[in-house]
């Protein structure tokens, strides 16, 4: 039988696998271009950016249960679409010609 608090579960099950399909397009995004690209368009470093995507990562996993709405996971999130929006379109128009 299905009742609220089951469906907002699955729901909840549903976003957050989502969401850590996100972290892993953004941290293989982030690896597929070189450290000089990061730099030649102004952004913050390679370093910098994997060690931000790679944590958002972890934490997403090791915190599989505590929902996708939580601070920490939010902030990671966020810095995942960030990457995702500015960052990597810059790096991308750096391989146009």
């Amino acid at each position: 039988m299905f009742t609220v608090f089951a469906v907002e579960g699955y729901f909840s099950l549903i976003v957050e696998v989502i969401l850590l399909g996100v972290k892993i397009f953004a941290i293989v995004a982030c690896l597929t271009y070189s450290a000089e690209a990061y730099t030649a368009a102004g952004k913050l470093t390679k370093p910098a950016w994997a060690i931000i995507l790679g944590l958002g990562l972890v934490v997403q996993i090791v915190m599989v249960g505590a929902g996708p709405i939580n601070i920490i996971n939010l902030a990671f999130t966020i810095a995942a679409f960030v990457f995702l929006a500015d960052v990597r379109p810059a790096l991308a128009g750096l391989r146009r010609r």
